[in-house]
């Protein structure tokens, strides 16, 4: 191994030391105090729950930890979104989970729990997994309601999915572990079964404060809505728990119950370990995300020993696509080259550039996979299309249309992971959050903006002059764009984009093949119902 690598390797492997560190934070929910306080009335935390819930010989992944990451300090924070998704195995079939953190507001509802609990039902939607859900929620975070309650991606949209999603035959247990009011009460009951613990589980439309003050009456939470009474007298729950424990394990006696699904029949063999080890990833990725490197070497690292069949080798070489396997899955890998390469005609193309020479290989490539019926999966370090008047009369736009059009009309499940940069039309074409990605990550060296924190501060620094009355001085103008830079770098970083559900997820990098088989797995239940078409295009 050379310096360079060892340099490479030390840089991100402390990146990833700094991600895990984060995460860790993000796991106490509403901190130790809350944590012993909720554990002291018998209950299990969200976490704790999920984890007796999973196979514990499995793999499992979370989505969006970092939902809300420094988004609401002026309301106390609101730690992964005050709910905790993970996607893992219950008696052998895989499932999703989407649970309340009662430590973090009472398991209330901000803007962006709401988010992620949309977030969860999409994924179960598409990929026509069973859903799980445990409620411990006091509902609508009240100061904030007007951004959580009335629109069409808001609190009432989890309800109608609840709907459709019975009328398609996808299952939803619901398991209520603690409050459950108001709108918040038809989540578990628009399930298609519900269980309540006795003591600590409630659920009714109106608490006990609310119904002394509306009218009069004096009603304790039990009595009110507790088990006996919405299991014996109202009929509302399916099942009484004695405790979170009975009633976890309910849930995983009638999950394994449920039958075989029809797959999707994507392709999978034997897995193979890759040619490289998954760890040299560290001492491929560059520390500055304009330094180049090969991601040919990259690619070896995630797919199994001999399994690449590359497409259109020496023809638009900035983006490598080709046929492989991840841990023995069929896929299409579509990926920027990052090192500078030499166009058939002898020019010189930048790195991370989508040509059109580029653009159209992808096209094409995509639209076989999709005829195959091949799982694609992105790997994006892209700056952009390229640009300038040679280019444009080329052909460019039309070119990058093309291939925008090849992946919004994809009909096979595709995978993205956000290795280095992601910026401007780029972003579209690499199938970013916008075109429907069944999973997205971020590794921690992702970056993702319109353009580059150097090139945009230079580009609104110009406005600002160009506004101001008065000549602005060498040194304000340096003092300028150091401050636009700083506040447009911080909005590009893995940690922003996570924190609004741009990406499912932030993960160390030798995560990713874990990611992409678990995604693959889950995307089998649901088979391909419509042909790919790619419409109108202008060839």
């Amino acid at each position: 191994m050379d310096i360079k690598f060892n340099q490479r390797e030390d840089y991100n492997k402390l990146q990833v030391s700094q991600l895990k560190h984060k995460q860790k934070r993000i796991k106490l929910g509403g901190g130790e105090t809350r944590i012993e306080k909720h554990k002291a009335k018998g209950k299990m935390t969200a976490r704790e729950r999920i984890d007796y819930l999973f196979d514990k010989d499995k793999n499992s992944i979370e989505i969006g930890s970092f939902a809300g990451y420094e988004m609401y300090e002026d309301h106390g924070g609101c730690p992964a979104g005050g709910v905790v998704v993970k996607i893992g195995y219950i008696s052998g079939k895989q499932c999703i989970v989407v649970a309340n953190d009662a430590t973090v507001k009472a398991g209330a509802w901000f803007p962006i729990t709401g988010k992620k609990n949309l977030r969860a039902q999409e994924i179960a939607m598409e990929n026509r997994l069973p859903i799980i859900y445990l409620v411990d929620s006091a509902g609508v975070y009240l100061p904030m309601q007007d951004e959580i309650f009335p629109d069409k991606e808001h609190f009432g949209r989890i309800f109608r999915n609840n709907a459709i999603m019975s009328s398609s035959g996808i299952t939803q247990i619901a398991a209520i572990m603690g409050s459950c009011v108001a709108g918040g009460a038809y989540l578990p009951i628009m399930s298609d079964e519900a269980l309540i613990v006795k003591e600590t589980g409630t659920i009714f439309l109106a608490g006990p404060y609310l119904v002394k003050a509306a009218i009069g009456e004096n009603v304790d939470a039990q009595t009110l809505g507790g088990a006996e009474t919405q299991s014996d007298i109202s009929g509302v729950t399916d099942y009484k728990a004695e405790n979170d424990q009975d009633a976890l394990d309910k849930i995983k006696s009638i999950v394994g119950k449920i039958g075989d699904y029809d797959k999707a029949g994507f392709n999978k063999i034997e897995p193979k370990k890759p040619s490289k080890a998954l760890s040299d990833l560290y001492g491929i990725l560059p520390e500055s995300r304009t330094e180049q490197y090969d991601m040919y070497d990259l690619i070896s690292t995630l797919i199994d020993q001999n399994s690449f069949d590359e497409y259109k080798k020496d023809y638009g070489k900035t983006i490598i696509c080709g046929y492989a396997r991840v841990d023995g899955w069929a896929v299409g890998i579509v990926a920027n080259q990052r090192k500078i390469v030499k166009s058939a005609q002898g020019e010189m193309q930048f790195g991370g550039v989508i040509y059109s020479d580029s653009a159209d290989k992808a096209t094409r490539f995509i639209a076989n996979c999709n005829q195959k019926k091949i799982p694609l999966v992105f790997l994006t370090d892209v700056t952009g299309f390229m640009v300038g008047s040679k280019s444009e009369r080329g052909g460019i736009i039309k070119d990058g249309a093309k291939m925008v059009n090849a992946v919004s009309n994809s009909v096979v499940p595709k995978f993205s992971i956000i290795v280095g940069n992601s910026y401007g039309a780029g972003t579209y074409a690499m199938c970013g959050k916008a075109y429907d990605p069944r999973l997205i990550v971020a590794w921690p060296s992702a970056k993702i903006a319109v353009m580059g924190g150097e090139q945009a501060a230079k580009v609104l620094l110009q406005i600002e002059e160009s506004s101001s009355r008065e000549a602005l001085s060498e040194e304000e103008k340096e003092t300028l764009l150091n401050q636009i830079k700083e506040k447009y770098d911080n909005a590009t970083t893995p940690e922003y984009a996570a924190a609004r559900l741009w990406v499912d997820e932030i993960i160390d990098p030798i995560e990713t093949r874990k990611w992409i088989s678990m995604g693959i797995e889950m995307a089998n239940h649901a088979p391909i119902q419509k042909e790919f078409n790619l419409g109108v295009i202008q060839v």
